[in-house]
């Protein structure tokens, strides 16, 4: 009987099995309407990428002449280190400054798309790539006035995707340019903790309860907080920090790449504007110059709070009203833009993990583990 009962037990422990498995080849989406954390454990055993709402179609060698034009901008800077920031501020670029009230920014994902974000559960880059040009917004316009505007020099993407995943040594085709830009790492890791947290309700219940809530007493604990757990080596999000700084380096010195650090930045912010523009292509003379510099800081950006990430191509009707709803909870995406601020938020001991996470990962190349760290001038080649 005992026999019986085992045979029948692993009967269905493999029917389970192969019922998971082909739901999670034919429609993985479905798992996203689990409970948090079978949801994500369901969707990484199928073999899916995290985090569940990113995807890199967009990119692929194949694909990516058929969408982008020559001169067009792609924002890769890493997590946490300046994406909005960067998306707002090339945006005053390539206006002069003279977008004056904001009438061609509404929303940072309007303006400037992220091709890598799946903007609905069972989304994919070929549905929703015809639907950039084709949405119709609430007032009426399409979407594609705001983000391929035919006073624009160049369209301005999102991604937080490193080589060779964007194919930026790629011979032939379209000429594309990327701004790329590193954080110091336990800043990164500082502000990655608040922002699971900050991401609204009806965004974390499309995707499986990710990323979740992380409680603040978890910032001064021995052990690291989910954030920093997913970044370190071995988490879920590694590549988002490791692999971004390691897959980017060799690429510092590309004429079709600027590769910043933000602490540089947020020291001199004028002068990298300067910078940035001469790598753009675009000419300020000197009160163009002081308006757009005047525009990309943190102040402006508080005040102008169009930074809270809509998902204008979503059709998940009674999940999600792409009109109103956004990702984000209002003005959690510009917060102190802090330097060398990470250290104090956590425990001396996952400060060291951090630091260890550091020298283990980056350590065989030192000016690049340096630099990583602290900015500064490359080394020379």
């Amino acid at each position: 009987a005992t026999m019986a009962v085992m045979k029948r037990i692993g009967t269905a422990v493999l029917g389970l099995a192969i019922l998971v498995g082909s739901i999670g080849k034919i429609s993985p989406h479905l798992f996203l309407s689990l409970p948090f954390p079978l949801s994500i454990i369901l969707w990484v055993s199928t073999g899916h990428d995290m985090p569940p709402f990113i995807i890199n179609d967009a990119w692929k060698e194949d694909e990516i002449d058929t969408w982008m034009k020559d001169g067009d901008l792609v924002v890769a800077t890493g997590v946490k280190s300046g994406t909005t920031f960067m998306l707002y501020c090339t945006h005053q670029i390539r206006t002069k400054g003279t977008d004056t009230n904001d009438d061609l920014f509404p929303d940072v994902s309007i303006s400037t798309p992220w091709p890598d974000l799946r903007q609905s559960r069972a989304g994919s880059w070929s549905e929703q790539k015809d639907r950039y040009n084709t949405t119709i917004m609430s007032d009426g316009r399409q979407m594609k006035h705001f983000w391929d505007h035919p006073t624009y020099p160049f369209r301005i993407f999102k991604s937080h995707f490193a080589p060779p995943v964007l194919p930026v040594g790629k011979e032939g085709g379209k000429k594309i340019k990327y701004l790329v830009m590193v954080r110091n790492g336990i800043d990164v890791a500082a502000s990655m903790t608040p922002f699971y947290t900050m991401h609204k309700e009806k965004f974390r219940n499309l995707w499986g309860g990710y990323p979740p809530v992380i409680p603040e007493e978890a910032f001064d604990g021995d052990e690291p907080p989910a954030a920093v757990k997913d970044l370190l080596p071995g988490g879920i999000l590694e590549h988002l920090y490791f692999g971004y700084v390691k897959k980017w380096w060799p690429y510092r010195n590309e004429p079709n790449v600027i590769l910043m650090h933000y602490s540089d930045v947020r020291r001199d912010l004028r002068g990298h504007v300067a910078k940035i523009a001469k790598f753009l292509d675009v000419d300020l003379n000197e009160a163009e110059l002081d308006t757009v510099t005047e525009r990309c800081g943190i102040q402006h950006m508080k005040k102008v709070n169009k930074f809270n990430y809509k998902m204008p191509l979503n059709l998940d009707k009674g999940l999600w009203d792409a009109d109103i709803d956004d990702i984000m909870v209002s003005g959690s995406m510009i917060r102190k833009g802090g330097v060398g601020t990470g250290g104090s938020i956590f425990s001396d001991k996952v400060f060291a993990q951090w630091k260890n996470a550091e020298e283990d990962e980056f350590g065989n190349n030192p000016a690049m583990l340096k630099w990583a760290r602290e900015g500064g001038e490359f080394p020379p080649s």
